[in-house]
């Protein structure tokens, strides 16, 4: 069943880089007492991925904040060293969490996991986007197949 308006978040652990390396941070902690702008990508370096959907939060931070967002998180089906790589790649460090689900667990907890295995993916989590209000979702926003429209940031600014 997927997640929907009003749903609290799933159980989950996220692995985050950190200079000391990979470290765990259950949902509930992370979310607990703050509005997160949380978006998922089907995959680091992956061509819309790199191009548009995290340059979005990058760009938008400071507005996203002004309106009341905490903090911004990207989730991807991919380990803490590749989201990290990709981090440093794009220069996200300080405006974007980011929270591998390296096993899709959280992807297929909240019902938005995808079949990426005709791209050599294996299971993927689908893009999207959610404010999540104290571990609540607050607004959920989920691609069609093949789209960028609804997770983007700047989506995410006119519904704040």
């Amino acid at each position: 069943m997927t997640i929907k308006t009003g749903d609290p978040l799933p159980e989950a652990t996220f692995t985050t880089p950190t200079a000391n390396g990979p470290e765990a941070v259950t949902g509930a902690d992370f979310f607990k007492g703050r509005r997160v702008a949380l978006f998922s990508v089907p995959g680091a370096f992956t061509p819309t991925c790199s191009a548009k959907h995290l340059p979005s939060y990058i760009e938008q931070a400071d507005a996203l904040k002004a309106k009341g967002v905490d903090e911004i998180a990207c989730t991807a089906v991919n380990d803490a060293f590749v989201l990290g790589a990709w981090s440093k790649a794009n220069a996200a460090e300080g405006k974007v969490t980011m929270l591998a689900d390296g096993n899709a667990a959280f992807a297929k907890a909240v019902g938005l996991e995808m079949d990426g295995a005709k791209y050599g993916m294996g299971t993927r989590g689908q893009r999207f986007s959610m404010i999540v209000n104290d571990g609540v979702v607050e607004q959920l926003n989920v691609e069609g197949p093949g789209e960028y429209k609804v997770s983007s940031a700047e989506y995410m600014l006119g519904q704040l």
